[in-house]
């Protein structure tokens, strides 16, 4: 990777305005990830936004977890006044997500804590599964529990390099206090939450109740905004930019920054056609047995106040990546303006 070429736009983005507020104001570039950029592209990107925080929640952004690689990235964003963070997906060596072929998952998460260590960044991200780990022969307890168990093999390399692990709500996979059991199954110590917004709906859980509940734990965040209403069989629920969706995403922020001073409120833009939760169904609650009808309540006193919204048209490939970059924006500007008010 090279750093000319990109040389005369970083003089001119590094000057952007930093983000107002008392949270840094980031971008999870999951929110970009049609745009088929350099890791150098997605710096330049952020800094010409005023961006922050730059979260790379894939390797793939990265480019490359090659040392040299990495070197230049943290180069490149010490240059623009950038900080980083890093991830990978799941770390759970019994779930449908897991990646067996790429080694054990603390061989794994070795190596992005290495990784983390060259590029600068404080945290790895990482994530259970999805939700089809809520179901299934093996109960979503036993995948927990054999997470904690991988961070706990890995704790003196987290502890020894100075980081902490962010595990995130991911996909239907956790509800709060499942999040909370995992982290202090592990150790709170090197283990917290990377918080995300739009997960909780997907696990038919008020994001608001996520929020208090992982407030303690919190390291990192997804940021988005969320849609939901009722439907004859039970809700919907669809992504949305921000200020588009119905949840408060207002009032999260407001608490989000209050309760989480100095931590990245980082903006990851999906928008997407609902999903369906038929929760008048029996069969539904396979996976939920254990949620308390008071959290559930909370979940439908949002449904209720909600209005369906149609799926985003169908369009060709290349206007959905358009699509996608003015979504990014759109919401960037939502957010910035939000956030010069608090």
């Amino acid at each position: 990777m090279l750093l000319a070429g990109a040389a005369a736009l970083a003089c001119r983005a590094v000057r952007a305005p930093a983000a107002p507020g008392k949270v840094k104001f980031g971008l999870d570039l999951f929110s970009v990830r049609s745009q088929g950029w350099t890791p150098i592209q997605h710096l330049d990107f952020a800094a010409k936004w005023g961006i922050q925080v730059v979260h790379f929640s894939e390797v793939r952004f990265l480019g490359g977890l090659e040392e040299e690689n990495l070197k230049q990235v943290r180069a490149y964003a010490e240059r623009l006044g950038i900080e980083v963070e890093i991830g990978m997906l799941s770390i759970c060596p019994t779930s449908a997500l897991f990646k067996k072929s790429e080694g054990t998952a603390e061989e794994q998460l070795t190596r992005m804590i290495q990784a983390a260590r060259t590029v600068g960044s404080p945290i790895v991200r990482c994530v259970l599964g999805s939700g089809a780990d809520r179901s299934g022969p093996i109960p979503l307890e036993a995948h927990i529990e054999n997470t904690a168990k991988v961070l706990r093999n890995v704790r003196s390399r987290v502890v020894d390099a100075g980081l902490k692990v962010a595990i995130e709500n991911h996909a239907g996979d956790m509800q709060a206090r499942e999040v909370k059991l995992l982290i202090e199954e592990a150790g709170k110590d090197f283990v917290g939450s990377c918080l995300d917004s739009g997960n909780p709906l997907w696990t038919i859980e008020d994001p608001h109740l996520t929020l208090e509940t992982l407030v303690p734990y919190v390291l990192t965040s997804h940021v988005r905004d969320t849609a939901v209403w009722n439907t004859p069989q039970g809700a919907a629920v669809a992504w949305m930019r921000m200020g588009e969706g119905n949840i408060g995403i207002e009032d999260y922020i407001r608490e989000y920054a209050a309760k989480c001073p100095g931590r990245p409120l980082s903006l990851e833009v999906i928008v997407t056609g609902p999903r369906f939760y038929n929760y008048r169904d029996p069969k539904f609650w396979d996976a939920y047995r254990k949620t308390p009808a008071w959290e559930f309540a909370r979940f439908l006193a949002l449904v209720e106040k909600g209005t369906p919204h149609d799926a985003p048209p169908r369009v060709s490939r290349e206007a959905a990546v358009a699509r996608e970059l003015e979504d990014v924006e759109a919401s960037i500007r939502w957010t910035r303006a939000f956030l010069e008010k608090l």
